[in-house]
């Protein structure tokens, strides 16, 4: 039975230092070229055994972009012996035996990528490849792997501690919609009966359970660590309890602002300023100092010991306003600043969710990544591809976290809004090793960035209003006037990296957030002259206000307004470059004659896209809510008269939206006219220039049903052919 806590063990509200614990005993078997994979790599570095086992879906690349590797290195780092356990066969308990029992426990992650994710495509079809895994190869981890995986070890081991994390548990941390099985399933938590569950960015929490750990504390008594989950049979006493229905909303919603009105003369500043105070010719301003080396995020206000209590599991799964509701609790609490614990009754068990980790302060950023990583797949992946490993080994990550809020992305949900960035000597020094020590580098830094490619050292102007603040976004539906948009840091880290010797070229790969790059002329002429390669892909995701409003995202106006700069920049740079946009099909809140509207955007504009990218139900986020409830928690969620949502659910329907971003592929004609007609635009049909679709049909063609034609390229991969600048050539877009 869980050890009842009292309120003294509430979470902490000053982040201890990470590197503040004294080192494990067992530091002095020093570093290891790679965590050990196996019995003979542990006997050449003198061990007997490993304290902490680490499980993992995704092949083994010793890189801080493979988040095992990070804890492992991070754990390492602290004085422990960590063994990997990668992508083993889970069929039987006997390849979890391999590496023998760890001293203290086993630590558990699905990979980089939810396994559900990572293993169908958005219409549900098994993906064949698996871009985690050598040679490409898919099946190599199973469905829902945290669990599956958890209920190997504990055949292997019965009573070794179990610790979760990775994105898969931290978005199933509660009951959640499952897209796949169609039902709401329990905090995964419970399903792998494991005894702590660690959530967004770990390495507070799995620092402090190691050295706990190590002082003979059980994992699942350790009740007071923030960023982690726990089973408990009942609240403590001592405990405020606050009905979820109760808890504050965010506050009156902002109208849209207009992109182009020049706000300068009624803020008092000349006509012809940005909204931050930036001239519009250019102009640098000056480079803000770095964070002091030793800053840690502001403590937030005492706790009082309040903990909010969610619908039960039964009830949201039963009731998908409920459920509609629960989600927007949980995103209101989700703020490092003020937020509460959660509980959740699943029967007769409660899962218990202690406040989000504090984010990591720059210097611990730094000394994150500049542990000892070898930057290369462990040698017992051989000579086989890993198509993951190929697109970062060049890249550097500048920064985590983002306040963008995009309701169908989980970045927020996982690593929190707050961004945290490294300093520029720390990215420069990973440049120098990339430059030195990886194999097949020519010169070019393919990415700067991270989830966002221009957050970089953003944040509120204000601590004491980040610390109170429960917005959703930073962003929408307009930039919070407390955001600081001063994009002269990344300016002068993109001016610094450039001048590396021996680095020839950087390009940003990572998602841009234009509505923030045009508040900085100066960022946009920066990145247009020195590193876009020929295009640039950006995310305006749709066209038409009603899906806007429910992905969070700004109107297609502020895309106009960049795409003004980017054309303007590139001419003056003598350079022919294109921006290739990208646009999701199905989201919540899209109508058929959304997407008709978007078709007519795309064709208007000259551009063909090869390949789309349908709305995929991930855990926790809120427009998997709005999908499931065909509510809008984006607002107050009222059993009458809330907003309704909505939602292409069958097949069909889903289909009909791709093939709007396809309107120019025969296979897609007949689906496309039959909605045309229904949606009484037969005017569209017919082989004008404004025209969507012709009359006649292709022999050979049409017999797919809208489904479109296959490719041999990898899933999620997107391609747009822009035949009016373009000049026909093809570029292939991110990955999935």
């Amino acid at each position: 039975m869980t050890a009842v806590p009292t309120p003294a063990t509430l979470p902490t509200d000053t982040p201890r230092p990470l590197f503040s614990y004294r080192k494990h005993w067992a530091h002095r078997f020093g570093t290891a070229p790679f965590l050990p994979m196996s019995r003979a790599e542990m006997d050449a570095l003198g061990w007997d055994a490993c304290d902490v086992l680490l499980v993992t879906g995704d092949a083994y690349v010793d890189h801080p972009s493979f988040g095992m590797a990070i804890v492992g290195r991070l754990l390492e780092a602290q004085g422990f012996r960590v063994a990997i356990l990668a992508q083993p066969d889970w069929t039987s308990a006997e390849p979890f035996k391999a590496l023998g029992r760890p001293a203290l426990f086993v630590g558990i992650t699905a990979g980089n990528m939810d396994s559900m994710v990572n293993r169908y495509t958005a219409d549900r079809r098994r993906r064949h490849n698996d871009s985690y895994t050598p040679g490409d190869e898919g099946g190599r981890r199973p469905d829902r792997a945290a669990t599956v995986y958890a209920q190997r070890v504990r055949e292997a081991f019965r009573d070794v501690p179990i610790v979760l994390g990775g994105i898969e548990a931290s978005l199933r941390r509660v009951a959640h919609y499952d897209y796949w099985s169609d039902t709401v399933r329990r905090s995964v938590l419970l399903d792998a009966r494991a005894d702590l569950l660690v959530f967004g960015n770990g390495e507070r929490a799995i620092v402090e359970i190691a050295h706990r750990a190590a002082r003979g504390e059980h994992p699942r008594t350790m009740t007071g660590i923030r960023g982690t989950a726990l089973v408990r049979d009942a609240v403590p006493e001592g405990w405020t309890v606050i009905d979820s229905s109760t808890v504050d909303t965010p506050g009156p919603v902002e109208a849209p602002a207009n992109p182009y009105a020049d706000t300068g003369a009624r803020d008092g500043r000349p006509a012809g300023l940005c909204q931050d105070g930036g001239t519009t010719d250019g102009a640098t301003p000056e480079t803000p100092p770095e964070p002091a080396a030793g800053a840690a995020p502001p403590a937030a206000p005492a706790n009082r010991g309040e903990v909010v209590r969610l619908p039960a599991y039964e009830a949201v799964k039963a009731d998908p306003v409920l459920y509609a509701h629960a989600s927007r609790v949980v995103h209101l609490e989700s703020n490092p600043g003020n937020a509460r614990p959660l509980v959740q009754r699943h029967g007769d068990k409660a899962v218990w969710l202690n406040p989000p980790p504090w984010p990591l302060s720059t210097a611990e950023m730094d000394a994150v990544y500049d542990l000892p990583f070898a930057r290369a797949p462990h040698p017992a992946c051989g000579d086989a591809r890993i198509p993951a490993w190929d697109m970062i080994r060049f890249s550097i990550t500048i920064m985590r976290g983002c306040f963008g809020g995009c309701t169908f992305c989980s970045i927020t949900e996982h690593e929190g809004r707050r961004i945290q960035s490294r300093s520029q000597g720390s990215i420069l020094r990973e440049i120098e090793r990339v430059r030195d020590t990886t194999a097949g580098f020519t010169g070019v830094i393919s990415d700067l960035g991270g989830p966002t490619a221009n957050m970089y050292r953003l944040a509120c102007k204000n601590a004491d209003i980040e610390r109170i603040c429960r917005r959703l976004s930073c962003v929408y539906p307009s930039i919070c006037k407390n955001l600081d948009t001063d994009h002269s840091a990344l300016i002068a880290l993109y001016r610094a990296a450039r001048a590396v010797p021996g680095v020839k070229k950087i390009t940003i790969a990572s998602g841009l957030r234009y509505d923030l790059a045009v508040r900085s002329p100066a960022y946009v002429k920066e990145l247009v002259t020195h590193h876009v390669g020929g295009y640039l892909k950006i995310a305006p995701e749709h066209t038409e206000p009603g899906p806007l409003s429910k992905m969070m995202k700004p109107g297609i106006g502020t895309y106009d307004r960049f795409r003004q700069l980017f054309t303007q920049y590139s001419k003056a740079a003598g350079k022919e470059q294109y921006l290739i946009p990208y646009f999701i099909a199905a989201h919540p809140g899209t109508t058929d004659e959304d997407m008709m509207n978007l078709a007519l955007w795309l064709k208007r504009n000259g551009f063909r896209a090869d390949q789309v990218q349908a709305f995929l139900p991930s855990p926790m986020s809120l427009a998997t809510a709005m999908y499931h409830s065909e509510r809008n928690p984006l607002r107050p969620v009222r059993r009458v008269g809330g907003e309704a949502v909505a939602t292409a659910k069958g097949l069909r329907q889903r289909r009909l939206h791709k093939a709007f971003l396809r309107y120019h592929d025969p296979e897609n004609w007949p689906l496309l006219r039959e909605a045309l007609k229904r949606l009484g635009r037969a005017d569209l049909i017919g082989p004008g220039k404004r025209h969507l679709v012709p009359a006649h049909q292709p022999a050979g063609t049409g017999r797919a049903g809208g489904e479109g034609r296959r490719t041999g390229r990898k899933h999620g991969a997107q391609t747009f052919v822009t035949t009016h600048a373009g000049k026909g050539r093809r570029r292939t877009g991110r990955p999935g």
